[in-house]
């Protein structure tokens, strides 16, 4: 046992308008395509991307999926769409932000009046967080141990109250995502156990100020990559978490590193990649999304004037994924995967929508302000 109480350890509308299979091309040049928030990725692939009918789906989606959270906000009944796939089944917003986790996050994790603003704290909670990734968990830990902060932070108080949980049948991981065990890089015997070692390290890297001194999210993401556990796919989650506060200030536009999930949507909305790689198709996205929805007639609901950026172009080709499983069961992804795990279920409990005050937004959302294009149903 360590002076702080740490034991000694070795060192995750509409119905449903299912075109005929037929493919289109798109012709783009990088090196001549506009970039006004972020540097553009250059690419000396000429060759056209080839579409599937899941694209235009991707699209349809998107917007109706935004529409369906706007009239849940404004405390519409259900059923909030008539797409037979979307009001039976899960899937999370457009807009990565949205998404009631990250709304806990931003509001009672960051956004804390109560709890100190230092570097070190927020990102030290925004961690801890994101570790475990469960509401309940957090809640469960100030229960416990009063108001989270690094300054009273002891491993030993910590791991009793998890293990307390674990041993009573409750979960303390979110099923969204996997995190890898650490008992190889940090020998204790649980997992949560391995977790609190990975962030006591981060924090004793002086993680927090290496964040807040990067000039790139890249920058960011590599330095939280370079920890035990953290692969590509956490590392861009935690980063993007990490600039919901005033630590960094990065654009959305800046950087995007596709997970398993949005792997398997690309391959469902693309025949041919035109030699583009599964990030540059990312940016593809979110550069061409006013011009697919005049294409197809869609008027997208934005998140109160913020376009889609590269997060959230991400998770929507997730999301495309487990809806192509049923709207487009002829579309093969890398998996394999023919069923939607997760069918919808409302929360009790609805969503007071706040964001980080840097986009610009919440005045919008005060003033009760909703895009007309929420109210579209053609």
């Amino acid at each position: 046992m360590t002076k702080n109480g740490t034991p000694r350890c070795r060192k995750r509308g509409r119905r449903a308008e299912i075109p005929a299979a037929n493919l289109r091309s798109l012709e783009f040049d990088y090196l001549t395509a506009p970039a006004p928030v972020a540097p553009m990725i250059v690419s000396n692939h000429l060759a056209p991307a080839k579409t599937t009918p899941v694209y235009d789906s991707y699209w349809r989606f998107a917007a109706e999926r935004q529409r369906v959270f706007y009239r849940r906000a404004l405390g519409s009944p259900w059923p909030w769409t008539e797409n037979p796939v979307m009001a039976v089944y899960k899937f999370t917003n457009a807009y990565r932000a949205s998404d009631r986790v990250s709304q806990y996050l931003i509001r009672n994790v960051i956004y804390r009046n109560d709890l100190p603003s230092s570097v070190d704290e927020v990102v030290f909670r925004i961690l801890l967080f994101k570790l475990f990734n469960k509401i309940e968990t957090w809640e469960r830990l100030e229960r416990a141990l009063g108001p989270i902060n690094f300054a009273g932070y002891r491993f030993d108080r910590y791991d009793k109250v998890l293990s307390k949980a674990m041993a009573e049948g409750h979960r303390v991981y979110s099923a969204a995502y996997i995190m890898p065990p650490g008992s190889s890089a940090f020998g204790c015997k649980a997992k949560h156990q391995n977790h609190l070692k990975l962030l006591e390290t981060m924090m004793a890297n002086s993680l927090p100020e290496k964040l807040a001194s990067a000039r790139t999210m890249q920058k960011g993401f590599e330095l939280l990559r370079d920890y035990p556990t953290i692969g590509d796919f956490l590392a861009y989650q935690f980063v993007t978490d990490v600039n919901y506060s005033e630590v960094t200030d990065f654009s959305e536009m800046d950087f995007v590193i596709p997970g398993p999930g949005a792997r398997d949507g690309l391959r469902k909305c693309f025949a041919d990649t035109g030699g583009l790689s599964d990030a540059e198709l990312i940016r593809l996205m979110a550069d061409r999304q006013e011009q697919e929805c005049a294409r197809l007639g869609l008027e997208f609901p934005s998140l109160w004037g913020r376009p889609l950026q590269l997060i959230d172009c991400q998770n929507l080709f997730c999301e495309i994924d487990k809806y192509a499983r049923v709207a487009h069961p002829e579309a093969a992804g890398l998996t394999g995967r023919t069923r939607i795990k997760q069918k919808f279920s409302a929360q009790p409990q609805p969503i007071d929508f706040w964001y980080p005050p840097k986009w610009g937004i919440n005045d919008r959302i005060a003033a009760g302000a909703v895009p007309n294009e929420a109210f579209d149903t053609s």
